[in-house]
Parts: C-alpha cells; sequence; structure tokens
C-alpha cells in the first residue's frame, strides 16, 4: 500500500514489526471474517502487536491478531484471537510457502486496513533482525532527527 488511495481507512498499524524485521516484500491479503469481528474492526478495536501468519495446507492463517469482542454482540461473538484465513492467489500462497521454508524468512501483518469496505491486510515477507540492527536503526534515526533539528536551526 503505497499511498493512501481513494476508500482505505487505516485501522491498525505494526510498528512493532518494522522495528524488528527487514521487510523484503509486501503482500495485500482479504480476511475472512465474522460478523461482529468486521464490526469490531470499524470500530478500530484491533491490536497486531505478536500477530504472525503460516502457510498451512495450502492456504494462510494469521495467529496472533486481537480483534476485540463486538460490544453490542450477543452470545454468538467471536473468539478474539481465533486463527484467520488470509485471502490470497494460489500463486502468492506458493510463492510465499517457498519463501517461509528458507532460513529466517517469517510472515508478518504490516497493518490492517479498510478498503472499499473489506478489511485487508498487508502482509511483509520478512527476516529478523539482530540486536546490533536494531541499535543501527535506532542510531541513524537519531542522526536524521538531529540534522534536520539543525537545518531548521540554520533557517
Amino acid at each position: 500500500m503505497a499511498g493512501r488511495a481513494e476508500g482505505v481507512r487505516l485501522i491498525a498499524d505494526n510498528r512493532k514489526a518494522r522495528h524488528d524485521y527487514f521487510i523484503d516484500e509486501t503482500f495485500e491479503a482479504g480476511l475472512v471474517l465474522t460478523g461482529t469481528e468486521i464490526k469490531s474492526i470499524r470500530a478500530g478495536r484491533v491490536n497486531l502487536r505478536d500477530s504472525h501468519a503460516r502457510v498451512e495446507g495450502g492456504e494462510v492463517w494469521l495467529y496472533g491478531m486481537h480483534i476485540a469482542p463486538y460490544e453490542h454482540g450477543n452470545r454468538f461473538n467471536h473468539e478474539p484471537d481465533r486463527p484467520r484465513k488470509l485471502l490470497l492467489h494460489r500463486r502468492e500462497i506458493d510463492y510465499l510457502a517457498g519463501r517461509v521454508r528458507e532460513r529466517g524468512y517469517t510472515l508478518v501483518p504490516l497493518r490492517l486496513y479498510l478498503k472499499g469496505g473489506w478489511a485487508k491486510v498487508e502482509l511483509a515477507l520478512a527476516r529478523g533482525k539482530k540486536r546490533y540492527d536494531k541499535r543501527a536503526a535506532i542510531a541513524q534515526r537519531e542522526a536524521q532527527r538531529r540534522m534536520a533539528q539543525a537545518l531548521r536551526a540554520r533557517r
């Protein structure tokens, strides 16, 4: 999801994933949801932290995404942490299955958004960062911040 397209509303962002992983590729996937889940998503009651996806039996499943129970739901309300099926094209699933078998790759959701009324997940093919990689990223971010402050002070 490059820019903010028409009809796209960001619901949840997994900022920790960008800190913990090198992002190699991203894919847009639909979600199989129940009625109370989409109502809770529209209300913005979603947490992507510590969630991940796995390819199992030719399907992609999202684990660890917490969708809070719908407050106006009845006894048929959804289970908050259940695995949810992701909708991708067959060639994308096959490609992801092959890459995840390689050492060090994992599937991480970066953000959840509504696009034209449909819930979508931006799924990333990512490699884990080591502790020194994280420290280098923080140092680079702080250096950029200091340069920007110096430029503002000069003006």
